[in-house]
């Protein structure tokens, strides 16, 4: 059983440098796999990627997220950027692999492309499809009210974000040294993006998919 992310990036085409997100995506998705057998990404701002760890697919969903909405269309840094990414993460098997991943085949490949054929009806940027309807339903209502804050993270959110999932052990004081910034400025911004509610959401998702697996 593995994990696959279906997405595009929303607005990109208002960005005049797509180098801008698409170099460190591409450095990113390489630290993951390796392209085309296990990432692609195609028609400019379409991606596939496989996750082996079915665990780690919403945090690296949120990773992926991170990385987009730093992207900037200009130099103001206090505006919310209008590039996002809309991402659907299919949950099964791997039935046939091929030498690209538009090539392989199996029932993850098949619930990410559903669920990502519905994303833009549903009015939501992150969704889930498994073969399991009850865990679907509840990690898709927590992803969708997380989605109400992810959705508007601004840069100094991101940047947060950023930090923690590359040094998920640190406090905040040593997140600031990172960071650049004082620790109270840490917590001020952990609170405004609401960093504990999206990592208590990804914990849930991961304890409602070991109780399913096993």
């Amino acid at each position: 059983m593995l994990a696959v992310i279906k997405g595009d990036i929303i607005r990109s085409r208002e960005l005049i440098n797509q180098e801008s997100w698409l170099v460190p995506l591409k450095r990113l998705f390489s630290e993951w796999g390796k392209s085309p057998r296990n990432w692609e990404i195609v028609w400019g701002d379409f991606f596939q990627i496989e996750i082996a760890d079915p665990a780690e697919a919403l945090i690296k969903a949120i990773e992926i997220k991170t990385l987009i909405k730093k992207t900037q269309p200009s130099d103001n840094r206090k505006k919310i950027s209008p590039i996002d990414v809309r991402m659907a993460i299919g949950i099964g098997e791997k039935t046939y692999s091929g030498s690209r991943i538009s090539e392989s085949n199996g029932s993850a490949f098949i619930f990410a492309g559903e669920k990502f054929d519905r994303l833009k009806k549903e009015n939501i940027t992150l969704g889930i499809k498994s073969p399991w309807g009850d865990f679907d339903r509840d990690i898709n209502l927590y992803l969708r009210l997380a989605g109400i804050f992810m959705d508007k993270w601004s840069l100094s959110s991101v940047e947060l974000m950023e930090a923690i999932l590359h040094n998920p052990d640190q406090t905040q004081e040593e997140l600031g040294n990172i960071l650049g910034i004082k620790q109270s400025a840490v917590s001020s911004r952990w609170n405004t993006a609401n960093i504990a509610e999206v990592l208590a959401v990804n914990q849930h998702f991961k304890e409602k998919l070991k109780k399913v697996t096993t």
